[in-house]
């Protein structure tokens, strides 16, 4: 993250000719945000609290086509993965599709709009689509002193509903193992899976909380190509970036950031991921990928949802 007050500005060294397309690679669940500022009585018919995050019920059917009828809405690409990948783009720039991404998606008129927002995003995205289900869409229903959808004061609140629908429908059998799909994912040579899961937990680490030591323990798991060695990274907000390799556990401190600049958090952890990977498909070294995602974070989590200015300031 940035440290205080203004910083000199030095754009970030584009390295043009070192990059070729498609050589990131994402797969996850794409969902089109749509975000609003809306009235307490939206909130209240849906049963919606501010500052809320929530997965869509039966009774949220109506409601993503009524936040589109009634108030002005700017649409994102979004679901983490595609958050991330998104972040890595925009910090590499050129050469634009870079990134490869993969995820399943409805045939209507919100995938239709989440196809043009991952192209406007200069990401190369191929999406299973399929009629089963509509499109997954996130709807950001923000209420406060706000002029906009993107950028609005701290005061603004947001409340978030997640309908995963399409999303959960990818077939791998009908889009990954498809040969000109199979190409695109052999071009690659950096993949990014985002994993939800309470990782610790499931790998029984409760009898530790330490941080360091479920990074160190997690990178001592067993491992399928043992001719590279694992590297874990794990984020804790405004706590440090805790990374195990093969000779230690480093904690990278973030840069500090004053309270009031920041507008939300949701997306730094996508961010964070995004502004890793962009650096890491240059092979720089792991203090610079930690660098980029302190970064990218430090620049999401002063706008609303996983946005950006036109181009990165990182050096």
């Amino acid at each position: 993250m940035a440290a205080d007050g203004p910083q000199p500005a030095k754009k970030i060294k584009l390295e043009h000719n070192s990059l070729r397309q498609n050589v990131l690679f994402g797969m996850g669940n794409p969902l089109l945000d749509i975000c609003a500022v809306v009235d307490k009585d939206f909130l209240d018919k849906y049963g919606l609290k501010t500052n809320d995050q929530i997965l869509a019920e039966e009774k949220h059917e109506e409601l993503f086509d009524e936040l589109v009828k009634r108030f002005r809405v700017e649409y994102h690409a979004g679901g983490s993965t595609q958050n991330s990948v998104k972040v890595a783009q925009w910090m590499i720039q050129q050469p634009h599709k870079v990134v490869t991404f993969f995820g399943c998606i409805g045939k209507d008129k919100f995938g239709e709009i989440l196809k043009k927002k991952a192209e406007e995003a200069h990401v190369d995205a191929h999406y299973y689509e399929q009629n089963e289900q509509p499109t997954g869409t996130c709807a950001a229903c923000i209420t406060g002193d706000n002029r906009s959808a993107t950028t609005f004061k701290k005061a603004s609140l947001r409340s978030l509903v997640a309908k995963l629908a399409a999303a959960n429908c990818y077939k791998k059998d009908r889009h990954l193992d498809q040969k000109e799909n199979w190409q695109l994912v052999e071009k690659a040579k950096v993949y990014y899976i985002a994993e939800a899961a309470t990782f610790a937990r499931e790998q029984g680490f409760e009898q530790t909380e330490d941080i360091k030591e479920i990074a160190k323990k997690t990178r001592g798991l067993p491992k399928v190509n043992e001719k590279r060695q694992r590297i874990v990274v794990f984020t804790q907000g405004k706590e440090d970036t805790i990374v195990a390799t093969v000779d230690n556990v480093i904690a990278y401190p973030v840069l500090d950031i004053k309270q009031d600049e920041i507008v939300d958090t949701n997306g730094a952890g996508d961010a964070f991921v995004g502004g890793f990977l962009s650096q890491l498909v240059y092979d720089h070294p792991l203090e610079k990928c930690i660098q980029a995602g302190h970064y990218a974070a430090n620049v999401i989590i002063r706008r609303s949802g996983c946005t950006f200015p036109e181009a990165p300031d990182f050096h």
